[in-house]
């Protein structure tokens, strides 16, 4: 009780440390494991690890092969829960990509790195490319991490978000395939065998995961499941998806669950945000708890095969040319430039399908005497660990000496996509600022989508918005809701993290009441809240611009703006196009020079008012 209760209770410290100092949580978690297992025996007088994840017959939690099928069904849930955030929209521009990585990319990774570990380490051809096909995957577990605290382009963070997810369930069905290859009988069976086994798996795996994902769905649109009720019969039926699948066709049960993932996270299903939340708290605890016994269950003998030169050279082979050679061949012909071809070579470590499916593999052919089968999961966990040291602590200063670190975030996030919001956000992108929508709300979000405009249905007291590696380029933030609190309560919570150039909120009612107590963080003007900024929206739902030339040109159409009740100003349209947001405090800005610019506002057109002020 004692040592199962230490699992999960060191599973989250070790959680809140990676959060805590901005790491993959798989770092920490796996040396807790390596220091309560296998570096245990060293300190332990009779020997033995403090924790033995296998039972030997005097201590130990999982008899036989029950390890292995817990780590199977707690994979699966990860793998469903990295399925559900998968969005067809984000396909748009980076699709031939991911689509060369996870083909292209894997072959390149597979061939190479079996041909390295071959002539390198001396091991047979068989281990050699069971070894490269585990290593093929990355994962969205610690991707996610490492990308969330530097600021790229939209497209190199979700090129690296899609290739995590994705290639899991491919690297675990190349792994499986020459598994299959080492355990068939007879040379003559060999391709025969693989082709069959390959087969079923896609036509099982796809079969099961679409029909079940539909169902499911169907079940909850027509009020089938109550509520309450839900979450678990979610989880149930992704374990009986996994399970059926995997009985038809051997290892399907991982591909079943991310295409049951990605089509429910396509569709436009009732309380998907809830099914999210509760699989992202499960995928915590489960991860917390698998790297652990993956890593306790490693022996002191298996990480003294990796002290030799050869560990080093495989290594560098893997990260330094087979890598960026896979990357840059997946790469050619697209949009993406240099530098970044070259960061997203630099960022590929991997995770705990690559760590969890080794430990089944190596186990089993080592029951099986199989040679060499001994490297399998040193060697896999060798990699898993040394990519993610690498990865996290270089990628920040990597990505700033290659350039593609944005050094001034210009992206803006609206919070709040209501009709306003989609009027002012499509301006923005017509000039060529990046604009999420942030909002709960889901036809919102779904009006925005068909305005063909980025936006996110989200909860702001929820994590998952700070969570959202595509967000690192925000530098901006705008609250444009109708609650004077949640207006409040993201300026205070994102300002940090998505406001570093500048944040800003509608002021309230009574702080317009109040001239004299308008906070630095208002937005637009002194005169406006959410109230006026709609009617105005629907009574002329077009932007204005207006050039200026001079401070006094400024000041004097400023003045008409804020005195005319049906035009609220919003920007000012710099000479090179760039826009500046206008705070509510319009009379403290100040300029070098206003010449070329253009001052951009909501509402109707000032001709008349201008030449009345002229004339005047």
């Amino acid at each position: 009780m004692l040592e199962l209760a230490g699992i999960i209770i060191l599973g989250i410290i070790a959680q809140w440390v990676a959060w805590r100092l901005k790491l993959p949580a798989i770092l920490p978690l796996i040396l807790i494991g390596l220091l309560v297992g296998p570096f245990s025996t060293l300190f332990s007088d009779d020997g033995t690890k403090w924790i033995e994840p296998i039972w030997n017959g005097v201590e130990g939690f999982f008899p036989g092969e029950s390890l292995y099928y817990f780590v199977s069904l707690a994979i699966s849930i990860i793998l469903f829960e990295g399925g559900l955030t998968l969005k067809r929209s984000e396909l748009r521009n980076i699709g031939p990509v991911i689509t060369k990585l996870i083909t292209l990319g894997s072959i390149v990774t597979f061939v190479g790195a079996g041909a390295a570990t071959y002539f390198i380490f001396g091991l047979s051809l068989k281990i050699s490319f069971l070894f490269s096909g585990l290593i093929i995957v990355t994962g969205p577990t610690v991707i996610s991490p490492i990308l969330r605290n530097i600021p790229l382009k939209k497209d190199v963070s979700s090129v690296l978000k899609w290739e995590g997810i994705l290639i899991d369930p491919i690297g675990a069905l190349v792994a499986v395939l020459v598994y299959e290859f080492i355990s068939a009988e007879g040379g003559g069976e060999f391709t025969v065998t693989a082709l069959k086994e390959f087969g079923k798996i896609v036509l099982f795996g796809s079969t099961f995961g679409f029909s079940f994902a539909h169902a499911l769905a169907f079940a909850t649109k027509k009020h089938l499941i109550p509520h309450y009720l839900l979450n678990v019969a979610t989880l149930s039926a992704v374990l009986g998806v996994f399970v059926m699948s995997d009985a038809f066709a051997h290892e399907s049960g991982l591909l079943a669950v991310v295409v049951m993932g990605m089509v429910l996270g396509n569709i436009n299903l009732p309380n998907l945000k809830e099914l999210l939340y509760f699989k992202e708290s499960l995928s915590v605890l489960l991860i917390s708890i698998l790297f652990i016994l993956l890593s306790a269950n490693i022996n002191i003998e298996d990480l003294q095969l990796l002290y030799r030169w050869e560990t080093a050279v495989l290594f560098l082979v893997v990260v330094f040319v087979i890598r960026p050679i896979g990357v840059f061949l997946s790469t050619n012909g697209s949009d993406l430039k240099m530098n970044e071809r070259i960061f997203i070579s630099w960022v590929g470590p991997r995770g705990i399908v690559a760590a969890g499916i080794a430990s089944l593999f190596g186990s089993k052919l080592l029951l099986k005497g199989e040679p060499g089968a001994e490297y399998i999961t040193p060697l896999v966990f060798m990699i898993v660990l040394g990519t993610v040291l690498l990865n996290a602590t270089t990628a920040r200063i990597f990505a700033k000496a290659i350039g593609v670190f944005l050094k001034k975030s210009d992206g803006i996030l609206i919070v709040g996509a209501s009709e306003v919001s989609r009027l002012i956000a499509k301006y923005l992108q017509k000039n060529d600022r990046h604009v999420v929508l942030l909002d709960s709300n889901g036809a919102n979000v779904r009006m925005a989508k068909e305005a063909e405009l980025d936006a996110i249905e989200a909860n702001i007291y929820s994590d998952d918005v700070t969570d959202n590696v595509e967000l690192s380029h925000i530098g901006y933030l705008m609250s444009l809701t109708g609650s004077s609190e949640v207006n409040n309560y993201a300026i205070n919570r994102f300002r940090k993290q998505f406001g570093e150039n500048g944040a800003f909120r509608l002021i309230s009612k009574r702080e317009m009441d109040d001239p004299n107590n308008i906070p630095k963080e208002g937005l637009f003007s002194t005169t406006d809240d959410y109230i006026n900024l709609i009617e105005v929206a629907r009574k002329y739902p077009t932007i204005q611009e207006v050039p200026v030339n001079s401070q006094e040109e400024f000041t004097s159409i400023t003045e008409v703006l804020l005195q005319e009740k049906e035009m609220i100003p919003l920007f000012i349209k710099e000479k090179d196009g760039y826009i500046d947001i206008i705070s509510s405090r319009i009379e403290e800005i100040e300029s070098k020079s206003f010449e070329g610019c253009n001052v951009v506002y909501l509402g109707k057109p000032m001709i008349n008012k201008l030449e009345k002020t002229a004339n005047e």
